[in-house]
């Protein structure tokens, strides 16, 4: 591939909004090469364009072909080594390194942007990873004007993202030396869920897991502060809000629930859980709440599921909890949740209730 046809995969059409910017090191970050002149310096407006992108809860990582410990020495001594979550820095494949980087934040390959001087570098890329938005360097210090990295609105969680996501990592390197039974690792956590009502300052949280959340998304409807403030105003609708914590600290605001009512039947129209909860099976103990309101209630529970590639996991979790299928109106699944035993709340953790 050549040089055109580099700059042409480099500015493919964007998707939605972009959740880690994943950083090359020489001639990109800094100017100059680690290896060959020793000291560099950050690149012109690339310190402002990382204090802005976190502020607006945007995470960035690395992915460069350098000797692990100069690279980390080099960032920590330019001040901004604490921006960068699972660096990868090493001699393999770059597309290789951004891979890497989305496993480690669990998040799709359609929210990276990759960043990198080098034509063929992000051609590599963009060949391997068609998904990611691939950027060159000479654009770095404007990348807090794109669209896809400024969010309408910039929640108190977000500008908390970087530090949940460090927390996440503590959290995983004390699961990795644990040795028992899943459960048992849970349970030491002290987690403690909060299923909420939502509230006036909820919206703008809200409004974000709507766009943001895809694997853990049970429809993928997206709604407007303004419209989320219309169905928690509702008689029709119940709107739930769901916190998580624990002796690690706050994952913040993490689930989000939407119920329909109509006559002697309640549907979710919509669930999701950020993917940072995925292994703390929170989905499962929302879905037992709602099932047991709806059981004290007097009604059937339905459920609408649209599947979009990515969220086959919370089909499962619904099919797990004792929901089949009813009907199909083209893409949409209809299903019914069987009220007939409902299991407690689990023990490994604790759960505050409406």
């Amino acid at each position: 591939m050549n040089a055109e046809d580099a700059r042409s995969q480099a500015e493919a059409p964007a998707g939605g909004m972009i959740k880690c910017v994943v950083w090359d090191l020489d001639h990109t970050l800094w100017d100059g090469v680690l290896l060959e002149d020793g000291e560099v310096r950050l690149r012109p407006g690339v310190a402002e364009v990382l204090r802005v992108l976190d502020e607006r809860g945007v995470l960035h990582s690395v992915a460069s072909r350098n000797d692990p410990d100069a690279a980390l020495a080099a960032l920590r001594r330019l001040g901004v080594a604490e921006y960068f979550l699972h660096p990868q820095i090493g001699w393999g494949a770059k597309s290789t390194s951004v891979r890497a980087v989305a496993e480690a934040l669990n998040i799709g390959l359609d929210a990276l942007a990759f960043v990198d001087d080098d034509d063929f570098e992000r051609a590599e890329v963009g060949h391997m990873l068609p998904e990611v938005r691939c950027i060159d360097a000479a654009e770095a210090a404007t990348l807090a004007d794109r669209p896809e990295l400024t969010p309408e609105v910039v929640t108190a969680d977000a500008r908390q993202r970087r530090e949940m996501y460090r927390a996440d990592l503590a959290r995983q390197q004390v699961e990795s030396r644990f040795d028992g039974p899943t459960e048992e690792f849970l349970a030491s956590l002290g987690m403690h869920l909060t299923i909420a009502e939502a509230g006036p300052d909820d919206l703008l949280r809200a409004e974000e897991l709507t766009v943001r959340t895809h694997q853990l998304n049970t429809t993928g409807y997206t709604y407007s502060r303004a419209q989320l403030d219309a169905f928690r105003t509702s008689p029709r609708h119940r709107l739930y809000v769901a916190r998580l914590s624990d002796r690690f600290g706050p994952y913040g605001t993490i689930g989000l629930t939407l119920i329909e009512q109509e006559g002697s039947a309640w549907t979710i129209k919509l669930l999701l859980m950020s993917c940072r909860v995925m292994s703390r099976g929170v989905g499962g103990v929302v879905i037992t709440f709602l099932r047991r309101l709806a059981r004290d209630s007097g009604v059937r529970l339905l459920a609408e599921f649209v599947p979009n590639g990515r969220n086959r996991m919370m089909h499962v979790t619904y099919r797990m909890n004792r929901f089949r299928e009813i009907g199909r109106d083209g893409e949409r699944v209809r299903l019914e949740c069987d009220l007939s035993d409902v299991p407690p709340l689990p023990g490994h953790l604790r759960v505050e209730t409406p």
